[in-house]
């Protein structure tokens, strides 16, 4: 979500590893589940990556360690260098509480 005047708009970026997938996958191998969900993720993190290049300030919250995960990546690619990249943990929030979130964050700047 970009922080402009209110309302906040929320685009989404889905990850391609549903449920249904794993457990597809999970039923020839567990090996082969490993890595089609190590790729998938991999594409997902290229895909927020092409999202947090347009934005000099960036805030990744969430309840798991996957923004860890892709804040190491983004800190290893000398194309965001340039952008304040924060992580902060965070519980699952609705929509309108993830929007209070990011323009609490934003406004006390």
């Amino acid at each position: 979500m970009e922080f402009t005047a209110d309302p906040i708009q929320t685009d989404t970026v889905a990850s391609k590893f549903t449920h249904e997938a794993k457990e597809q996958s999970l039923g020839k191998s567990e090996h082969l589940m490993h890595n089609k969900e190590q790729h998938q993720q991999s594409e997902y993190y290229k895909k927020l990556g092409e999202v947090i290049k347009n934005y000099e300030e960036v805030i990744l919250f969430g309840p798991t360690d996957a923004k860890l995960e892709l804040l190491n990546l983004l800190r290893a690619d000398h194309n965001f260098e340039k952008i304040k990249i924060e992580i902060k943990p965070a519980d699952k929030m609705t929509e309108n509480q993830e929007h209070a979130f990011v323009r609490e964050h934003f406004s006390r700047r």
